[in-house]
């Protein structure tokens, strides 16, 4: 699975969390955070992008993640590892 479609699967799950950012820009380059997801919409955001990717991702492992590319880059690292 390329980079591109693991961002798609993300950006979906962004905007059903996030309705209030439709009709706005999400870019890869963009923090949770920044965008207005608190604590609970980023862990939602990552449990239905792991959900609809088919993987399993131990918490830990997100630590270092900062923004949607940091996430986009380990779900992708799992689903074609």
């Amino acid at each position: 699975m390329t980079l591109e479609e693991v961002f798609q699967v993300v950006k979906k799950n962004i905007y059903d969390i996030l309705p209030f950012l439709a009709g706005k820009e999400i870019v890869i380059e963009s923090s949770l955070k920044d965008l207005g997801a608190n604590s609970i919409d980023r862990m939602e955001i990552v449990t239905l992008s792991m959900e609809s990717l088919n993987v399993k991702i131990p918490p830990n492992e997100f630590a270092d993640v900062n923004d949607i590319k940091g996430l986009v880059n380990l779900l992708q690292e799992k689903v074609n590892g």
